[in-house]
């Protein structure tokens, strides 16, 4: 397989968990439910400004995007 099959079938699969995962962000949307800071995270709030730092949520997002990959390549070998 030469290197543009390979590009090819990585954009495609991208593209493909792309629209997935916005479609969960619209069925989310849909029923209701809203993200709220978890404890650690940053929150100031200003009179009309609003700045959050998702310091925690970063750090948990993270450890289950390593978690899924190690064992998506565990699965491959």
């Amino acid at each position: 397989m030469n290197g543009l099959e390979m590009l090819g079938k990585f954009l495609l699969g991208f593209g493909v968990l792309l629209v997935l995962l916005g479609g969960g962000l619209l069925l989310v949307g849909k029923l209701g439910w809203t993200w709220k800071p978890l404890p650690g995270d940053i929150v100031i709030k200003r009179d009309n400004f609003t700045f959050i730092a998702p310091i925690t949520t970063s750090l948990l997002l993270s450890l289950a995007l390593t978690l899924l990959l190690w064992l998506l390549s565990m699965m491959r070998r």
